[in-house]
């Protein structure tokens, strides 16, 4: 059975966890983004971390807080890249077996990252959904341990440590734009933030393509829907029903803005060429945001979290040899 409960508490004892194994990220001002929508935006740059994204914070977490007897079992965990390198790299550091599933879908760049690591991978499935289902019924054949991309009380404790790190350097933050897919870094950082203060504004960013959570909220329920391609693979796919993140982010997130999947392209673009950072779809939503809704964030003092910056090269050079829109 899940434990249910995630706290503040538990998000500061999971820094101190992960800390000899991961970097503290940089916030970084940047001008263009504040010059855009006429506020202070601060890049949160998860893209620089250990594995280039968030997702090593909230799997060290977890695995660091398996039994002895867990551990003996090997992980599994289906992943639509990010996540799956994180339990890679935690497995090599902690001398465990694992085996990662991962969709079709999935970029080549995250999967050769994944394949230099000591793992099992196994390619499944033309979407995130079915890879997801082939790892749960892997993990009860075999007898592995499943260790979720996000719904998990550690794993999600984990990601809330870029709250912590957030408030700590800029306490005066009003709003924090979060990407969201099944949640766990959304709901850690908003239990982080609003421990602190209600009053700061929490809000996550989905692609039109692939909406779940979005849709999910807005029908009071989890829901099962169609989803199309999106450049942000990270955040495509459903949410397992009874996910924990669904009821955190119903208590703790004001809202879920939708962008374009045109947009999160110009983004990743515009990441590059002013703030000199290479930006995966999934991270890039957030300025997205601040492009389609520069009046919602006027005035105020923004920080965007850049969740990674694992982008196929091919892809990159295509988005970032045209030029810019603004």
């Amino acid at each position: 059975m899940v434990r249910k409960d995630v706290d503040a508490n538990k998000i500061k004892s999971a820094r101190e966890t992960i800390k000899p194994f991961i970097k503290r990220t940089a916030l970084k001002h940047s001008d263009f983004f504040s010059s855009l929508c006429q506020g202070a935006v601060y890049l949160k740059l998860e893209n620089t971390q250990v594995s280039n994204a968030f997702k090593i914070k909230g799997a060290l977490n977890k695995i660091l807080h398996l039994t002895p007897e867990e551990k003996q079992r090997g992980v599994i965990t289906p992943s639509s890249g990010n996540h799956g390198l994180a339990v890679a790299m935690a497995a090599k550091k902690l001398n465990l077996s694992a085996k990662i599933i991962v969709p079709e879908t999935t970029p080549r760049k995250k999967i050769n990252k994944i394949k230099k690591y000591n793992v099992e991978l196994m390619i499944y499935g033309k979407e995130w959904d079915e890879a997801e289902q082939k790892a749960l019924e892997l993990a009860r054949k075999e007898g592995m341990t499943y260790v979720s991309s996000y719904n998990d009380p550690f794993v999600i404790a984990g990601q809330g440590t870029i709250g912590l790190e957030i408030l700590e350097e800029l306490p005066e933050v009003e709003i924090v734009l979060v990407p969201i897919g099944g949640g766990s870094l959304i709901s850690g950082i908003a239990t982080a933030v609003k421990d602190r203060n209600r009053d700061i504004k929490v809000i996550g960013v989905q692609s039109k393509a692939s909406p779940v959570m979005y849709e999910s909220l807005k029908a009071g329920k989890i829901v099962k829907m169609r989803i199309e391609d999106s450049i942000a693979d990270g955040l495509s796919g459903g949410i397992e029903e009874g996910s924990i993140t669904f009821e955190i982010i119903q208590k703790n997130v004001n809202e879920v803005i939708l962008v374009k999947e045109e947009t999160i392209k110009e983004a990743i673009r515009l990441l590059w060429e002013k703030d000199n950072q290479v930006v995966e779809g999934a991270g890039a939503v957030g300025p997205a945001a601040l492009i389609e809704n520069r009046e919602q964030f006027k005035n105020k003092k923004i920080v965007v979290v850049i969740s990674g910056g694992n982008i196929d090269d091919d892809l990159f050079n295509e988005i970032t040899s045209n030029s810019t829109k603004l």
